[in-house]
Protein backbone atom coordinates (compact mmCIF):
# COMPACT_ATOMS: atom_id res chain seq x y z
CA UNK A 1 0.00 0.00 0.00
CA UNK A 2 1.61 3.59 -1.29
CA UNK A 3 0.99 6.35 1.09
CA UNK A 4 0.30 9.72 0.07
CA UNK A 5 0.06 12.40 2.33
CA UNK A 6 -1.46 15.73 1.14
CA UNK A 7 -1.41 19.08 2.83
CA UNK A 8 -2.10 22.77 2.92
CA UNK A 9 -1.58 26.04 5.16
CA UNK A 10 -4.69 24.83 7.45
CA UNK A 11 -4.93 21.20 6.89
CA UNK A 12 -8.62 21.79 6.17
CA UNK A 13 -9.49 23.45 2.79
CA UNK A 14 -7.08 23.43 -0.26
CA UNK A 15 -5.83 19.88 0.86
CA UNK A 16 -9.62 18.39 1.18
CA UNK A 17 -10.62 19.83 -2.39
CA UNK A 18 -6.94 18.09 -4.12
CA UNK A 19 -7.30 15.18 -1.73
CA UNK A 20 -10.75 14.60 -3.27
CA UNK A 21 -9.22 15.22 -6.81
CA UNK A 22 -6.49 12.96 -6.05
CA UNK A 23 -8.46 9.67 -5.37
CA UNK A 24 -10.73 10.48 -8.43
CA UNK A 25 -8.25 10.00 -10.51
CA UNK A 26 -6.72 7.04 -9.03
CA UNK A 27 -10.03 5.77 -9.10
CA UNK A 28 -10.00 5.89 -13.11
CA UNK A 29 -6.90 4.92 -13.37
CA UNK A 30 -7.96 1.56 -11.71
CA UNK A 31 -5.15 1.82 -8.45
CA UNK A 32 -6.96 3.46 -5.90
CA UNK A 33 -7.03 0.43 -3.78
CA UNK A 34 -3.34 0.82 -4.09
CA UNK A 35 -3.24 4.18 -2.24
CA UNK A 36 -3.77 5.67 1.33
CA UNK A 37 -4.24 9.26 1.34
CA UNK A 38 -3.67 11.18 4.32
CA UNK A 39 -3.86 14.77 4.69
CA UNK A 40 -2.71 18.00 7.21
CA UNK A 41 -0.96 20.85 8.02
CA UNK A 42 1.95 21.91 6.35
CA UNK A 43 3.60 22.79 9.54
CA UNK A 44 3.05 19.04 11.38
CA UNK A 45 4.05 17.06 8.65
CA UNK A 46 6.93 18.69 6.74
CA UNK A 47 8.94 17.10 8.90
CA UNK A 48 7.58 13.56 8.07
CA UNK A 49 8.53 13.81 4.22
CA UNK A 50 10.24 10.54 3.92
CA UNK A 51 7.76 8.88 5.61
CA UNK A 52 5.47 8.88 2.90
CA UNK A 53 5.82 7.43 -0.64
CA UNK A 54 4.28 10.97 -2.04
CA UNK A 55 3.36 14.16 -0.58
CA UNK A 56 1.56 16.83 -2.50
CA UNK A 57 1.30 20.69 -1.13
CA UNK A 58 -0.92 23.16 -1.69
CA UNK A 59 1.14 25.67 -0.17
CA UNK A 60 4.69 27.07 -0.10
CA UNK A 61 7.25 24.59 1.18
CA UNK A 62 10.92 25.11 2.70
CA UNK A 63 14.04 25.36 0.09
CA UNK A 64 15.64 22.33 1.80
CA UNK A 65 12.26 19.90 1.17
CA UNK A 66 10.71 21.42 -2.60
CA UNK A 67 12.45 18.90 -4.87
CA UNK A 68 10.59 15.96 -2.68
CA UNK A 69 7.15 17.73 -2.96
CA UNK A 70 4.49 17.38 -5.66
CA UNK A 71 3.24 21.00 -6.23
CA UNK A 72 -0.50 20.86 -5.64
CA UNK A 73 -1.25 24.12 -6.62
CA UNK A 74 -2.65 22.88 -10.56
CA UNK A 75 -5.58 20.87 -8.61
CA UNK A 76 -7.04 23.72 -7.58
CA UNK A 77 -6.56 26.13 -10.59
CA UNK A 78 -7.14 23.51 -13.37
CA UNK A 79 -3.76 24.51 -14.78
CA UNK A 80 -1.51 22.28 -15.27
CA UNK A 81 -3.16 19.13 -13.52
CA UNK A 82 -1.82 16.84 -15.51
CA UNK A 83 1.27 16.82 -14.83
CA UNK A 84 0.40 16.81 -11.05
CA UNK A 85 -1.19 13.58 -11.52
CA UNK A 86 2.09 12.51 -13.49
CA UNK A 87 4.10 12.76 -11.12
CA UNK A 88 1.81 11.61 -8.22
CA UNK A 89 2.11 8.20 -10.53
CA UNK A 90 6.01 8.39 -11.32
CA UNK A 91 6.46 9.01 -7.39
CA UNK A 92 4.20 6.20 -6.25
CA UNK A 93 5.78 3.62 -9.01
CA UNK A 94 1.70 2.95 -10.05
CA UNK A 95 3.24 3.49 -13.74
Amino acid sequence: MKKLMIVCGSGIATSTIAEGKIKEYLEKEGVLSQVQTYKGNIAEYVNQIDNYDGFVSTTIVPDNVKDKVINGVPLLSGVGVDKVYEQIMTKLNLK
